[in-house]
């Protein structure tokens, strides 16, 4: 087999292998075989006519492209370690001669990998933060548990919306005194203050009372999700069914019971600012060893194919889609309710995604240079913890991998993270 290799613009490299017409006639056998042993032809069993009466009856081509899906797979994957090409698109394949008794002559046409130069990736200096918290911090976690305690109080009769009231409302709106599909609820529950509605729609609720009707007048934003309404002006027919009023308790040792095992407040303000020390402190390592790998991405330099990140969104954009099904929802409703299409959210990840490949290629070129490498205690150690967060045994785990063939994802997952550890542990100080 001789392989010769150009390179052309964007990592692109275009292969031109050849293969002895001995190899095709060895491949064209097996061919003739495999193809003789599925076709029906009138007076023979499958499998025993000869191999002219085959060829007259599916064509010599047939046999000579089955041929070829022979040999390609063995000679393009001798050809790219000829070349230490590592493709990370599928190869795009151009025949040149495809004929009995002569070398087999094809181009194939790939994106190769490209190779990420290292800049410095040890002793990096980076700002550290050391997730502190405050009195004010621990006052806000109090307010919010207090919150949690408070009762929902029906208002007085004849009382008015006040500006953190909770409603019922029955509302229909109108855009040129014609009702759209979707402006009309019924006894739909609003926060009032909670924005949750149209800017200006909730404003306009205040002061009204139970059973009264109010007109609402309101414009959609000219970038509402429904391209029908945006930038139009609406009247929402609106009638308050029902005013409730919070009544939050107060902070004091009784709440303290209430709201926990402690039986003061002194007792649970220590609590809480223990439980915030705690999630500080992982917050600001995990944001610390953030920015010393992406320092390091940073100090890397690397061309990268646009084809490696249009595939890098096209998985987040799948990992979104199975996120928001667990969810109940489907993609496309997804998109319709956040008002974006495929192109739009396509554009928003790409920069996302670019990061995300870089930092991939420089942990894989951290792990060669340092020779770090994925021990088995390291796989036991991962499925451990995997069959711990699923509910499982190590051995199930063990077995869904093996039966998926998602043996060599984990041990790149592991040896992503063992990379990633490396850089961190050898930041400075």
């Amino acid at each position: 087999m001789k392989v010769t290799a150009e390179k052309i613009d964007n990592q692109q490299v275009v292969l031109e292998i050849e293969v002895p017409a001995a190899e095709l006639d060895k491949a064209s056998d097996r061919a003739f075989k495999k193809i003789a042993g599925k076709v029906n032809i009138p007076g023979f069993r499958k499998g025993k006519a000869p191999r002219k009466i085959v060829e007259q009856h599916v064509g010599k081509q047939a046999i000579l492209d089955e041929a070829f899906e022979i040999v390609f797979p063995q000679v393009y994957g001798e050809a790219l370690e000829d070349q230490k090409i590592d493709p990370v698109t599928r190869p795009s394949v151009e025949m040149v001669t495809l004929e009995a008794g002569k070398d087999l002559v094809f181009k194939v046409t790939v994106t190769e990998k490209p190779e990420l130069k290292l800049g410095d990736y040890k002793g990096l200096k980076i700002e550290k933060k050391t997730g502190e918290v405050s009195d004010d911090d621990v006052q806000q976690q109090l307010v919010r548990m207090l919150d949690r305690q408070a009762d929902m109080v029906e208002a007085e009769e004849g009382a008015a919306v006040q500006a953190s009231s909770f409603i019922t409302l029955d509302f229909k709106g109108f855009v040129n005194d014609e009702a759209f599909p979707g402006g009309e609820g019924k006894d739909y529950p609003l926060q009032i203050g909670s924005h949750s509605f149209i800017p200006g729609f909730e404003e306009q609720l205040i002061g009204a009372k139970v059973g009264e009707e109010k007109d609402v007048n309101v414009t959609f934003p000219q970038e509402y999700h429904a391209a029908e309404l945006a930038g139009k002006e609406a009247v929402f027919k609106c009638t308050v069914r029902s005013i409730k009023e919070k009544v939050v308790p107060a902070m004091d040792d009784e709440f303290a019971k209430k709201a926990s095992t402690f039986q003061t407040l002194d007792e649970l303000k220590a609590d809480v600012r223990s439980k915030l020390e705690k999630s500080a402190a992982e917050q600001a390592d995990r944001e610390n060893r953030d920015a010393v790998l992406q320092l390091a991405s940073d100090n890397a330099t690397v061309e990268i194919p646009d084809v490696m990140v249009d595939n890098r969104v096209t998985s987040m954009i799948q990992e979104l889609g199975m996120r928001v099904e667990q969810q109940g929802m489907k993609l496309e409703q997804y998109l319709q309710y956040t008002g974006m299409d495929m192109a739009k959210i396509r554009e928003n990840y790409r920069e996302a995604a670019a990061k995300n490949v870089k930092m991939d290629l420089l942990l894989e070129q951290v792990a060669k240079a340092e020779e770090i490498k994925v021990e088995a205690a390291d796989l036991d150690a991962e499925v451990e913890a995997m069959a711990k967060t699923y509910g499982a045994t190590p051995e199930q785990v063990k077995k869904i991998i093996a039966q998926q063939g998602r043996l060599g994802d984990l041990a790149a997952t592991v040896l992503r993270r063992k990379t990633a550890q490396f850089i961190v542990d050898n930041a400075a100080e």
